[in-house]
């Protein structure tokens, strides 16, 4: 096997969850570079379409859907069973997060929206792509985004955010052992400080203090930190990871 991060994606179809966010749009770019044949899931057309434009390479794909709709996602599996020729890899980093100052704050329309998005919507897409790999007959990769909430207890008012990203963690671990026998791998991939949007929208900027003192690398990562990891998990070079959770948090967290 010649080495490449990305070695066996070369044409093949990958689809990208979240693929207009901070770490979702470097992850839908490295795929491109590995030849894959991407399809930029996002919440709207337009910003799909946009990352789509910017991608190397042809025979990539923009749609614009709620994946918190589960007839969607069944769409979605069939458009790109369609459209790619099949799906090998799916990359699930769409999510959602509602900061509040306190758990008493916490409302049942917050508990419902973060975990519907996150942990619900998760796993029956996880399935509807494991199906269609199966049916594809050649394996294939599932990466799922969880976080170093799901260790920590999270910072600054993530306690239900948290909490569905615990969850993301045991079923992995579930899926990875379902899925094994038809040679699916299931992977979460947990990112520690992040650059985004979603980090620092309404952060107290004495927690993010906090944060960068217990990194020993003294820094947040940039998004584009996280693509190499979940292209080599969707690689031939990870066939044998599975039901793994890899930790990329600067030291801040070591397991």
């Amino acid at each position: 096997m010649t080495w490449s991060v990305g070695a066996g994606l070369q044409g093949r179809g990958v689809i990208v969850t979240g693929a207009a966010g901070g770490m979702g749009r470097p992850v839908a770019e490295a795929f491109a570079t590995t030849g894959a044949r991407v399809m930029a899931v996002d919440l709207h057309q337009d910003a799909a379409d946009e990352v789509v434009a910017d991608l190397e390479g042809p025979g990539h794909v923009g749609v614009g859907i709620d994946l918190a709709d589960l007839a969607a996602q069944e769409e979605l599996i069939a458009r790109a069973q369609r459209e790619l020729g099949g799906v090998y890899a799916l990359a699930h980093l769409a999510a959602v997060l509602r900061r509040r100052g306190s758990v008493d704050d916490v409302t049942e329309d917050d508990w419902d929206f973060q975990v519907d998005t996150n942990l619900k919507a998760t796993f029956f897409l996880c399935r509807a792509a494991a199906n269609a790999m199966r049916a594809g007959g050649q394996g294939g990769r599932i990466i799922a985004f969880t976080s170093q909430g799901w260790w920590t207890g999270g910072f600054g008012g993530s306690v239900v955010y948290c909490a569905s990203k615990g969850g993301i963690v045991s079923m992995v671990r579930g899926l990875a052992r379902t899925y094994g026998p038809d040679q699916i791998t299931v992977n979460a991939v947990s990112p520690g400080q992040v650059n985004t949007s979603m980090l620092m929208t309404d952060l107290d900027p004495a927690v993010y203090q906090q944060m960068l003192e217990a990194t020993p690398l003294g820094r947040v990562a940039e998004p584009h930190e996280m693509a190499g990891t979940v292209v080599f998990l969707a690689s031939q070079h990870a066939g044998f990871i599975s039901g793994a959770t890899i930790n990329v948090s600067g030291a801040m967290l070591m397991y």
